[in-house]
């Protein structure tokens, strides 16, 4: 198995005592940003009427880190997935607006997507494996990438692969170019698809469940170098997760998804230390058990 570069997940202890004072969780200067992807009153509805989210409305700005937590079918991915313009089929965005880099795309044509997926906007998702095909080496799909998405010129390709891998923390890039998707590990084939997502330099990542099927040590790796690519590149990041945990080690937002509507949100300090609501009060109980309390300095 090829090696990674690894570091020291982040371990900020504090306690959650009540009258405990904090600082804010990030600079809110930042706010004065305009946001580079935004859903505004979003609602989607299915072919037969049913509206499965409702009013939803997400903002992120350049090098700023959200995080969208909820349950299974609480609208986190299908929101996500209107910012990237593929809503599966049978669904479609009836209301708000969709906005991109300062464009509207609420009812942009599949062309007009194609034109702004990978070069504004990129998304990494749960099984990296399943969007790679198993037959060809990793390094050719990552030229090809480069090539299609970023427009580089076939010889560049190579030596701006080997870039974007090490850049990922990879060694023995090399060798990890020429290896097959069986021959790598999880936590391999997602920094791939990471540099896949990154290839043309977008402005916004998605990382949809990125970490969710991976070992504990992995997944602190793996989020870790997001933290490091949004900062270095000024990137705007949106992790999506059910896991407290995850979006208090990177996010300086958060907002809480219920039934296809955003019921709490704020800065994760403040959201994860004193919620408002019921049912983030349940989800806090619930992940009680894996020290979330370390994340919340």
């Amino acid at each position: 198995m090829s090696e990674v570069r690894t570091t020291t997940a982040p371990t900020a202890v504090s306690s959650l005592g009540a009258r405990e004072a904090f600082a804010p969780s990030f600079d809110e200067s930042s706010l004065v940003r305009p946001a580079v992807a935004s859903a505004e009153n979003l609602v989607i509805t299915a072919s037969d009427g049913a509206e499965l989210v409702h009013g939803v409305s997400v903002a992120v700005r350049p090098g700023e880190a959200v995080g969208i937590v909820g349950e299974s079918g609480s609208g986190k991915t299908l929101t996500c997935r209107a910012l990237l313009g593929i809503l599966p089929a049978g669904l479609a965005v009836t209301g708000g607006a969709v906005t991109i880099d300062g464009q509207d795309v609420t009812h942009a044509s599949e062309k007009q997507w194609r034109r702004l997926r990978g070069t504004h906007v990129a998304a990494v998702f749960q099984d990296p494996a399943s969007y790679l095909h198993p037959a060809i080496p990793v390094g050719a799909q990552l030229e090809e990438t480069l090539r299609i998405t970023a427009r580089a010129p076939r010889r560049q390709t190579r030596e701006r692969a080997r870039e974007l891998l090490d850049d990922l923390g990879i060694r023995r890039v090399d060798l990890v170019l020429r290896q097959r998707v069986a021959q790598l590990s999880g936590g391999m084939l997602q920094r791939v698809l990471i540099a896949m997502a990154l290839a043309a330099d977008p402005a916004v990542l998605i990382a949809d469940e990125a970490t969710t099927a991976l070992d504990v040590t992995v997944q602190a790796e793996l989020l870790e170098l997001l933290g490091r690519l949004r900062v270095e590149r000024d990137l705007a990041l949106i992790l999506v997760s059910h896991d407290l945990a995850v979006v208090a080690q990177v996010c300086e937002r958060v907002q809480v998804f219920r039934d296809g509507r955003v019921i709490e949100a704020g800065a994760t300090s403040r959201v994860l230390r004193a919620p408002g609501h019921p049912y983030t009060r349940e989800l806090l109980s619930a992940h009680a058990a894996y020290g979330l309390e370390r994340y919340l300095a």
